[in-house]
């Protein structure tokens, strides 16, 4: 058994086949979930686990180059609006409907038990070297 790190064996094993340019999108239980990408669905109940510490735990895995998320996401939920502007200096914002095409597009979905509005990031995955 891993000691450390991710250990959902679902999600460990995803992360492990990405590449560079990859999506992943990280999203709120009530985010609309696409067919066609794989999905991992951590959602427990409401809330549990929060958008943030499955954030900070995949940011732990994996390099980013670039994020875009719902520009309605500032208004509405300020909390994760800091926090993603946070990790995020070049975070780039669009409408929640496109945010949901670019969904479409994405390799890997990761639902959490989030409950508040808009929080949802698409990330896009770099190299370490």
């Amino acid at each position: 058994m891993k000691k450390a790190g991710i250990l959902n064996r679902h999600l460990a094993g995803a992360l492990a086949e990405l590449g560079h340019g990859d999506g992943v999108l990280v999203c709120d239980a009530g985010m609309p979930i696409p067919d066609g990408p794989r999905v991992v669905d951590l959602a427990f109940r409401a809330g549990v686990p929060a958008f943030a510490e499955v954030l900070d735990g995949l940011l732990a895995e994996l390099v980013v180059e670039g994020a875009t998320a719902a520009q309605e996401l500032r208004d509405a939920n300020q909390e994760v609006s800091a926090l993603l502007e946070g990790h995020f200096p070049g975070l780039r914002l669009v409408s929640h409907e496109r945010l949901k095409e670019l969904s479409e597009e994405a390799r890997l979905i990761v639902r959490t038990g989030e409950a508040r509005p808009y929080a949802n990031v698409l990330l896009r995955c770099g190299v370490f070297f």
